[in-house]
């Protein structure tokens, strides 16, 4: 089956044949709160400054309290899986990611997810694309953004 290119993929799932290079979607919206960098923080231990005090945060150049870099990256990759346009993914095999700009509580985040690349594996039944990530706020600015290799289907059962 052909398909087009730069297409904007539509609520359903998508295995490796479905799929071509530059299909794209683009995630929900979040807004970050307190709770969020509150919650990670007891969750993973990482209580450094500039997470915990808007005054600390500040003494270090910030604006206010910042949410952790990998909460954001995690966020992300829970948007992508909550989107109505699914890959039919077996495992994430990586991430190649870079922290561009603070994400502040009270800002508002959303992800495009274009497919990068794809390869066959050995397995005729998997096949891994590389998903191209930008993270921008409410203002349009890119505050993270990288890559992640992922593990899906080749043949989807389902198309929605």
């Amino acid at each position: 089956m052909a398909v087009e290119k730069q297409r904007e993929l539509m609520e359903g799932h998508y295995g490796y044949d479905r799929l071509a290079v530059e299909d794209w979607l683009q995630t929900a919206s979040l807004t970050v709160t307190a709770d969020h960098i509150d919650r990670f923080a007891a969750l993973t231990g990482d209580r450094f400054e500039i997470h915990m005090s808007d005054e600390r945060s500040r003494h270090h150049g910030f604006e206010g309290r910042i949410a952790h870099g990998l909460l954001i990256l995690s966020l992300v990759d829970g948007l992508k899986n909550q989107a109505e346009a699914r890959f039919e993914a077996i495992a994430s095999l990586g991430w190649d990611w870079s922290f561009k700009r603070p994400v502040l509580i009270g800002d508002t985040i959303r992800a495009t997810l274009i497919v990068a690349d794809k390869r066959k594996t050995r397995q005729a039944e998997r096949g891994i694309i590389r998903l191209q990530c930008d993270v921008v706020n409410q203002k349009g600015d890119i505050v993270q953004s990288g890559s992640n290799l992922l593990m899906v289907y080749r043949n989807a059962a389902s198309n929605g």
